[in-house]
């Protein structure tokens, strides 16, 4: 190794000497605008670094900053989405409390409107799961002063009656119980009937005769011959009649929403409500008719004829074997 160098020292000095005069010379030679060669070839061997170091330094400092606006716009995304979920929660609520705040209203304005009956609003708290069951069971009991066979009601229509109470609750049958009956009329031609649950959501208006005229859309009101709703209280509208034997097959749309009941009222004493407006009922416009079958369009013609309330009615004697006096 030391006589590889000593050999080639000559060489090595003579390149020194050279690249020294070459860099003499380029320091003394100047260029355009007074600039030596020496900073020109300075300035040009350095740029390709200088270049270099820039794009990568800028690069780093891109893909730095895009991390960091990233990672912002993920924790921000993650943010809105949190508030989101709050608004949208809280707007529920609100829809909630505007409902409940409606409803009760709605009771409210039934209640002044007939300061001549003594009512009880009242919560539904529980369904019966039976499903060959039509009840619910509501806040009210014993404490309230709620008996059996007090009608409930909706500022809609009939909802059902008491049939058992407890001390803070009680259970309500529906009119489309199989075992409940409601004395009812027509409102218009007042012939009477009984309108009796199926167990399914439409109950049947008995005890109308083949000869009465009964249209879809009519409007049935109750009779006040069960002794336990007032007269005059809405109950439902025809869906469908067709002839039977020996009475029409009468299915009746119930005025009232049987099947979403939230607020109710318990009819402490039977007196009648009168009339909010001439010629309009106490009660709201009933649910939609839903379209009749294409075989009760027609129903038998005949004239009209309004049975007396006594044992010689049919509706009043089926009441009466319902265990409820008839008047």
């Amino acid at each position: 190794m030391i006589d590889a160098i000593s050999r080639h020292r000559p060489l090595a000095l003579l390149a020194g000497v050279i690249l020294a005069q070459v860099l003499l010379l380029a320091y003394q030679i100047r260029r355009a605008h007074d600039v030596r060669l020496i900073r020109y070839w300075s300035m040009e061997a350095s740029t390709p670094a200088a270049r270099g170091g820039t794009w990568f330094f800028s690069r780093l400092g891109g893909f730095w900053s895009g991390y960091v606006n990233l990672h912002d716009a993920h924790a921000e995304n993650e943010q809105l989405r949190a508030e989101v979920g709050q608004l949208e929660l809280r707007n529920s609520e609100l829809e909630t409390e505007a409902s409940e705040a409606h409803r009760l209203e709605t009771l409210l304005n039934f209640r002044d409107a007939h300061p001549e009956a003594q009512m009880l609003a009242a919560q539904v708290i529980e369904a019966s799961a039976d499903p060959t069951s039509e009840t619910i069971v509501i806040n009210r009991g014993e404490q309230d002063h709620v008996k059996r066979n007090m009608g409930v009601i909706t500022p809609d229509g009939v909802v059902g009656k008491i049939v058992e109470v407890f001390p803070n609750t009680s259970q309500v049958m529906l009119m489309t119980d199989k075992n409940m009956g409601v004395g009812a009329m027509f409102a218009d031609t007042r012939t009477h009937g009984v309108v009796k649950g199926t167990g399914d959501p439409q109950p049947i208006m008995d005890y109308v005769v083949n000869d009465e005229k009964v249209s879809p859309g009519q409007t049935i009101i109750t009779s006040g011959e069960d002794r336990i709703f007032p007269k005059g209280l809405l109950v439902g509208v025809v869906a469908s009649a067709k002839q039977g034997n020996p009475f029409q097959r009468i299915a009746v749309h119930p005025a009232a929403r049987l099947d979403r009941l939230e607020d109710v009222i318990v009819l402490v004493t039977q007196q009648e409500l009168a009339p909010g407006k001439p010629g309009q009922p106490f009660t709201v416009s009933p649910a939609p008719l839903p379209p009749a079958p294409a075989d009760a369009a027609g129903a038998t013609s005949g004239t009209a004829t309004t049975a007396p309330a006594s044992s010689a009615n049919p509706a009043s004697a089926n009441l009466s074997q319902q265990g409820v006096p008839a008047k």
